[in-house]
């Protein structure tokens, strides 16, 4: 299993704008339309990838604890269906069936967003504030497949709680790791 670092996206960057598709409903939706006016988590995840599959449940226990705060969660997928079949549209929807998502998952084909916010791998997670200046890129917590460390999120949930509390978030932050993802090949 490769392991990819988080590229690290500078601290204060404004979130970039898109228009993707919700692989649940079908419907183009924008960041302007998901965002929080506090916090919103944006995950670049895939269904294939075994860092994914090794927090998944995390993703979801966040959602549920963070939501009711004010806090918007956004997952997008930005892995070539074509070379990885496995995580197209249809497979997508299939897994956010499964899982019941309680977040959008929405799917980048032309992989423009993800070169937009310099994403690298999955999972790789990014807060931004209200004003969608991020203040957190990197890992979700220490745990990592195949380690007796426990997946608890605690480094995204310590720059969520810092967020909401009006506190700066620690500017320390290690980079998430993952596989890498797997852009297009252009010939």
């Amino acid at each position: 299993m490769a392991q990819t670092p988080s590229n690290m996206m500078p601290l204060g960057t404004i979130a970039p704008n898109f228009t993707l598709p919700d692989v649940m409903t079908g419907k183009l939706v924008t960041l302007s339309k998901l965002k929080s006016d506090k916090a919103t988590v944006i995950m670049f995840i895939c269904n294939h990838c075994p860092f994914v599959k090794h927090v998944q449940a995390e993703l979801i226990r966040l959602a549920h604890e963070y939501q009711p705060k004010g806090v918007a969660f956004i997952a997008i997928s930005a892995n070539d269906a074509e070379t990885y079949p496995q995580d197209g549209p249809e497979q997508m929807r299939e897994i956010a069936q499964h899982w019941n998502y309680p977040f959008p998952y929405l799917y980048d084909e032309t992989q423009i967003v993800a070169s937009a916010y310099d994403a690298a791998c999955t999972p790789d997670f990014f807060i931004f504030d209200g004003d969608l200046a991020c203040v957190y890129r990197g890992q979700l917590d220490d745990s990592r497949p195949g380690t007796d460390k426990p997946v608890t999120g605690k480094d995204l949930r310590a720059a969520l709680d810092a967020v909401l509390s009006g506190q700066p978030v620690v500017e320390e932050q290690k980079p998430s790791i993952g596989c890498n993802i797997k852009w297009r090949v252009v010939a």
